[in-house]
């Protein structure tokens, strides 16, 4: 995992992206990462912020309300929210929020605002005009043979 994230960081870096590790604020500082993205179960925001470099973000994943609002009083650089639509990605996953759920969020949030779970081609542009900033997508761009091809199409269809 680690050499792979190194890898990654470096094509993304050339490419002028944001490459952000999931759950691993030691891989991500090692592997010259943009950042980590924490789980609700995983180290809290302000103890992976002592273990990154300065400029390196931390992104935090939530499911209810209640947890948005924590992360809004955290040090994270943005809120993930979620899951959106049905995922298949987690093998528990939390229940779906939907659409309505996020415009909610969108109403609350003082930082970046990101949708996750379930996003597809067919769906993110949905997900856009329901108010968030951006999507967190997995299955989407990993199921598709050719992965760049695909998130350009992705990149496309939210512009």
């Amino acid at each position: 995992m680690f050499e792979a994230c190194c890898g990654i960081a470096e094509h993304v870096r050339q490419a002028g992206g944001t490459f952000i590790v999931n759950d691993r604020a030691d891989v991500a500082l090692l592997s010259g990462a943009s950042g980590v993205h924490l789980g609700q179960d995983d180290l809290p925001v302000e103890l992976a912020r002592r273990v990154l470099a300065a400029g390196q973000r931390v992104g935090l994943s939530t499911h209810t309300r209640a947890q948005f609002e924590q992360a809004q009083a955290s040090s994270a650089d943005y809120i993930a929210f979620g899951p959106i639509f049905r995922t298949t990605t987690k093998e528990r996953p939390d229940a779906v929020v939907g659409l309505e759920r996020l415009r909610e969020m969108r109403g609350l949030a003082r930082k970046p605002l990101v949708a996750i779970g379930g996003i597809t081609l067919d769906n993110a542009p949905s997900v856009i005009e329901a108010g968030a900033d951006s999507v967190a997508v997995i299955h989407g761009l990993l199921a598709a043979q050719d992965t760049g091809a695909q998130a350009r199409k992705f990149l496309q269809a939210l512009r």
